[in-house]
């Protein structure tokens, strides 16, 4: 049986990743500092019905070398999928040290213990946020990278570093850049419970639970199909299937290479609202504000190379990912029943 050691695992796409590996016949090692993840997931997950199992799930900081060495030295493991950072963009303005330590500090940390135990495979959470301010949409890889906060800063340095690894050490990686992730499990297992919360779908839901509470839309008057900002919503559980299948490439032989994972279509922020509203049932009262500072008026994936290389196709609709997230925040609070 493949054992998959899991950095993040009890963090939000972590833990959707766990649940598909085991689906899919591995044999998981969680490994979280619990900074950003929750414990509670880590029950949740032991609770799974699959083919692969849970090994571990262990408590350490990637920024002590006796923690994970000693990840590697209980179970064998033969690849590693890396979720653990920190990935608030506006903290990262205000506290850039606290990334570029936990981030790029934590990932050399566990490359050099991938070195000292011999294992030669990991597939890495990036994001869409090394390209910066798009040139044209949609944004495919060869787009320049030119990241516009730290926290996309450490992302690119870390795929540097990598590609160095690879140089140097033989580490092959696949770095999978995200777009807008959305949605929960389908089994109500695992979902986004991120504090502060700061994603538009969970908050347009969660506002749904606070009677009179406006909710605010920032800029109506950008050059778009209504005024809002476009941006590319992936359903969680079709990128946890992205991450198998880049495990099985590099299983397979491939060599180090990046993706981008999105539908290659938009939503706006007013047709979201309008899917969520459709979804709950609910009237969802809006405030109509100025632009914030920063926000580009179309972000969305192109996402051929993954669809030809790895053979990943998004399955599941907005609606979906809405309609989902929605039965895990009714779960949070004691409403099991449907609305």
């Amino acid at each position: 049986m493949t054992t998959i050691l899991v950095t993040g695992g009890d963090g939000y796409i972590g833990s959707h990743c766990t649940i598909a590996l085991m689906n899919e016949g591995y044999d998981v090692v969680v490994f979280d500092n619990h900074s950003t993840g929750f414990k509670s997931t880590g029950e949740a997950l032991k609770d799974v019905k699959s083919e692969g199992r849970l090994l571990d799930n262990i408590e350490g900081d990637l920024l002590h070398p006796e923690d994970i060495d000693g990840a590697f030295r209980e179970h064998h493991i033969d690849a590693v999928i890396h979720f653990a950072a920190f990935s608030q963009v506006a903290e990262s303005m205000s506290d850039p040290g606290k990334y570029y330590m936990n981030n790029v500090a934590g990932t050399m940390g566990l490359l050099d213990s991938m070195r000292r135990n011999d294992v030669r495979r990991i597939v890495f959470s990036s994001t869409a946020a090394t390209y910066g301010e798009p040139k044209y949409v949609p944004i495919d890889e060869s787009h320049p990278q030119w990241p516009i906060n730290p926290y996309g800063r450490t992302k690119l340095d870390i795929e540097y570093m990598m590609d160095d690894y690879d140089r140097a050490y033989g580490i092959k990686s696949v770095r999978l850049r995200y777009f807008n992730v959305a949605g929960a499990d389908s089994e109500g297992r695992v979902g986004e419970c991120h504090d502060p919360e700061t994603h538009l779908i969970p908050n347009i839901l969660k506002s749904t639970f606070r009677d009179g509470i406006e909710f605010k839309m920032f800029g109506t008057d950008y050059n778009t199909r209504d005024g809002t900002c476009v941006r590319d919503y992936v359903n969680v559980e079709d990128l946890a299937d992205a991450h198998i299948l880049a495990l099985r490439y590099l299983e397979n032989g491939g060599k180090t290479d990046y993706f981008n994972l999105g539908t290659n279509e938009g939503s706006t922020v007013k047709e979201v609202f309008a899917a969520c509203e459709k979804v709950t049932g609910m009237r969802i009262p809006i405030k109509i504000e100025g632009r914030r500072p920063g926000d580009p008026a179309t972000l969305v994936a192109d996402n051929k190379k993954a669809r030809e290389i790895l053979g990943w196709e998004p399955k599941r609709s907005l609606e979906d990912s809405i309609r989902t997230a929605y039965a895990w925040e009714r779960k949070k609070r004691g409403l099991t029943s449907s609305p």
